[in-house]
């Protein structure tokens, strides 16, 4: 991870944005902070950054329904702050969008591993292996996953994966027609929560992921559930 990478952090609690400036500079981060939804979305319009840290409690637009709207078009990565620790608060964080949450109060060490892991995501290319055996390109009726690029296709028209979802289709993809673990899925991202709550993340993440592979959700064909097992990614 370059230390010229850009962080927007968008906090209504002025001391937290301060400390939070001050600590991810420190820290080799170039930051910005937003007062709130509005200001963010103004920052936004002008400036590009690489990661977005959002506090899910402010007033007026909270931290959720400005993920959702910038999930509309946007694809930077965002880190979802809460003081919900309920696994079921941060599970509507995850489907509005985030790729990570951190609940609130947090050790500041772990604030930058969460940062880490996510901009790392960003920046790997995806690991191919070169046997004969395995395809550089797998059919999933009208979608197509480009493995060598980590892209995924629509009939010809590129669909947009958070960091997340992108990661958990490199992981699927490498193992084509076989299941793979929750906890594998997780990858560096997760933590220690009580209650299956990451495990139950994976399944948000791969319900996202089957709305945009599917022609049934539901019902679905390429991005399979195996009893006991996991998930298993099953192209044409």
């Amino acid at each position: 991870m370059t230390d010229a990478a850009h962080i927007l952090v968008v906090d209504d609690d002025e001391r937290i944005r301060a400390l939070l400036k001050k600590y991810l500079t420190r820290n080799g981060y170039a930051v910005t902070a937003a007062r709130d939804a509005a200001h963010a979305r103004r920052l936004l319009e002008l400036l590009a950054f690489d990661l977005l840290v959002i506090d899910v409690m402010m007033p007026g637009e909270d931290g959720l329904s400005l993920t959702r709207g910038l999930r509309e078009t946007l694809e930077t990565p965002i880190l979802l702050l809460t003081a919900k620790s309920e696994a079921g608060d941060r599970i509507d964080g995850l489907e509005s969008g985030a790729d990570d949450y951190l609940p609130k109060p947090f050790e500041p060490r772990e604030l930058l591993l969460r940062i880490a892991a996510i901009l790392r995501r960003v920046v790997e290319p995806a690991t191919v292996t070169e046997s004969a055996d395995v395809p550089k390109t797998l059919s999933l009726g009208v979608c197509r996953y480009d493995m060598a690029r980590g892209e995924l296709w629509r009939d010809g028209s590129p669909i947009r994966l958070t960091t997340a979802e992108a990661a958990m289709m490199r992981i699927l993809s490498k193992q084509p027609g076989e299941p793979v673990s929750r906890t594998a899925l997780l990858g560096d991202g997760g933590g220690d929560d009580e209650g299956g709550a990451q495990e139950r993340a994976v399944d948000v993440q791969v319900t996202r992921l089957r709305r945009k592979i599917e022609e049934d959700p539901k019902a679905p064909r390429y991005l399979q559930t195996v009893r006991g097992a996991g998930y298993m990614l099953a192209p044409d």
